[in-house]
């Protein structure tokens, strides 16, 4: 069962010249209103400003609009307080030196719960058993008499404040999103008999409007309404669960339109074939062992690791085929000829400086592109980077991939291969972009040496990390110095003082590249002990020598 929603929306002019209230609601097809939910807005523009109406009307078109186009990766909130801060720096240009201003309040229902985006003096309730509870602030001054005098609005700063609240649903719900033209005329008392004479929303949205003008309401009034008749009885990634896995395959059988090659790996947690489409081209299929056909945790990760690959295009991953048939528990993705850098790296030994740079820029734009789409992949490793024959970097296997909102972690314990997991995650540290990074700093020094910078880790082992981590260049004398203190950065135990973005750390590493070349550091900086270790020991060998040359004089 999906979401089911029944609206009602009023709003009338009263006794003003023009209604500058605007209100838009917006129900999408299934599968976005799956992943992004449905969006309701209330906007009241400010009538001293330059143009209210023109600042309310663009600014719920503009969510309308926008919203479904972020990614479909991004929080809710995320994605409301970004279009919202860019509204915001449009209003306060388009005014002709005088900025527009309006209150809005904002909506998202998306599975079985809501999230509610606030600014200004609207008003959100729920009306759930009977009983009005108010889900927003106003951002009025509370001083008797300036209770009109907003604090916060759209347009009104350079700087947006905007409020966030989350919540559950229930069945039978009704959110509620006013005007001021009804709120500050009927109150919460007269809100709650309007509500308690009708259950039906498309009534009891006219009926505020109208009871607020009766009231002498002089203001504008609008009403927006949404009654929860129904809700999913999971959340939107759990609907593929009830698909069965692939059965068993063997070659040469057909499958789905798929002919079978090979069996490339089994595992407790995969099974991947290698299958050819009828163009003859090579795909690899991954899907579930028998051992879990029957765990609903398992095949939610893997629709979630098919769904979140398809949220990154691009050269530096790989390509999901689209499956507009599918009756069975799997997906399908490209085989790329070539090799993976941990193949590599045991095959050839570390990689040439050249090629070491071209593989960390090449990895850092493609940790940054996740980034950006609020993913975090947690399983950065040289085993999971793919160098192919066409000469590009693909960054492999989202089977760990956690996207904050959407993602659920199953209860198998510290997420990731054990020497590129950060060391502030053995203490429980929420997921977030500098692990990634950590996990890059291990990569490199790994491909740059042949060794881990804190040493292997065993699984279950927690690993004590020490500061600063071993020294790139004791195995590289010949990497300049700002290369090794810029992968320093990267393996930071402190989360603190690691790069905080991709971004920040391929800027730094371009910058770096293009400094004029320097001469290795001395012996003596890269290795203090084990020069005077040395020194002593070659002096110690000069005193023998000169006292047995003395003995042998005399």
């Amino acid at each position: 069962m999906s979401l089911k929603l029944v609206i009602g929306e009023a709003s009338a002019t009263g006794p003003r010249e023009e209604n500058q209230d605007a209100l838009r609601s917006v129900l999408p097809e299934p599968s976005l209103a799956g992943s992004k939910g449905c969006l309701f807005a209330l906007a009241d523009g400010v009538s001293y400003c330059a143009d209210g109406r023109l600042a309310a009307q663009t600014s719920v078109q503009a969510l309308a609009q926008d919203y479904y186009a972020t990614p479909e990766t991004w929080s809710v909130a995320q994605s409301l307080e970004k279009l919202l801060q860019a509204q915001n720096r449009w209003l306060q240009t388009a005014g002709n030196g005088q900025p527009l201003l309006t209150t809005l309040s904002a909506l998202v229902l998306r599975g079985r719960r809501f999230t509610l985006a606030h600014v200004g003096d609207c008003r959100a309730y729920r009306w759930r058993d009977a009983e009005l509870r108010r889900l927003s602030q106003d951002h009025v001054w509370q001083q008797p008499g300036m209770q009109h005098v907003l604090t916060r609005a759209l347009g009104l700063e350079s700087h947006l404040v905007a409020d966030f609240s989350e919540g559950e649903l229930n069945v039978g719900d009704t959110l509620l999103l006013l005007s001021d033209g009804v709120w500050s005329t009927l109150g919460d008392a007269g809100v709650r008999s309007v509500l308690q004479a009708t259950d039906d929303p498309r009534s009891a949205a006219q009926a505020l409007v109208h009871a607020a003008h009766c009231a002498g309401s002089q203001d504008n009034a609008s009403a927006l309404l949404i009654r929860v008749e129904a809700l999913p009885e999971s959340d939107w990634q759990d609907q593929a669960a009830s698909w069965p896995p692939a059965p068993v395959l063997k070659p040469g059988q057909r499958f789905e339109g798929w002919q079978m090659l090979a069996l490339l790996s089994e595992s407790q947690q995969s099974r991947r074939y290698r299958v050819a489409d009828e163009q003859g081209r090579h795909w690899l299929l991954k899907t579930l062992p028998a051992a879990l056909a029957e765990d609903g945790s398992a095949a939610q990760a893997l629709m979630m690791e098919e769904w979140l690959q398809r949220r990154v295009p691009g050269r530096a991953f790989v390509e999901i085929h689209p499956l507009p048939q599918r009756r069975h528990l799997y997906y399908v993705q490209r085989e790329y000829a070539g090799r993976s850098l941990a193949e590599q790296l045991e095959a050839d030994g570390p990689l040439p400086l050249g090629e070491w740079l071209d593989c960390a820029t090449r990895l850092l734009r493609a940790v940054g592109q996740l980034h950006r789409r609020n993913i975090l992949h947690r399983d950065i490793k040289p085993e999971n980077l793919h160098r192919g024959v066409d000469g590009e970097l693909r960054l492999l296997d989202f089977g760990l991939a956690y996207c904050p909102g959407l993602s659920r972690d199953g209860a198998y314990g510290l997420p990731g291969t054990p020497s590129y997991i950060a060391p502030e995650c053995y203490h429980g540290a929420e997921p977030e972009p500098r692990q990634d990074l950590f996990a890059v700093g291990v990569t490199l020094h790994r491909l740059l040496t042949g060794q881990f910078p804190y040493g292997e880790v065993e699984a279950f082992q927690v690993p004590r990390f020490h500061s600063p981590p071993a020294s790139a260049a004791r195995r590289r004398p010949e990497l300049p110095a700002w290369l090794d203190a810029w992968l320093a950065r990267c393996l930071a135990s402190d989360p603190a003082d690691r790069f905080e973005t991709a971004e920040e750390a391929l800027l730094q590493l371009e910058q770096g590249e293009r400094q004029p070349p320097t001469l290795a550091r001395p012996l003596l900086q890269r290795e203090p002990l084990k020069t005077w270790r040395a020194i002593a020991g070659l002096s110690l060998l000069l005193n023998l020598v000169l006292i047995l040359t003395w003995l042998y004089r005399h």
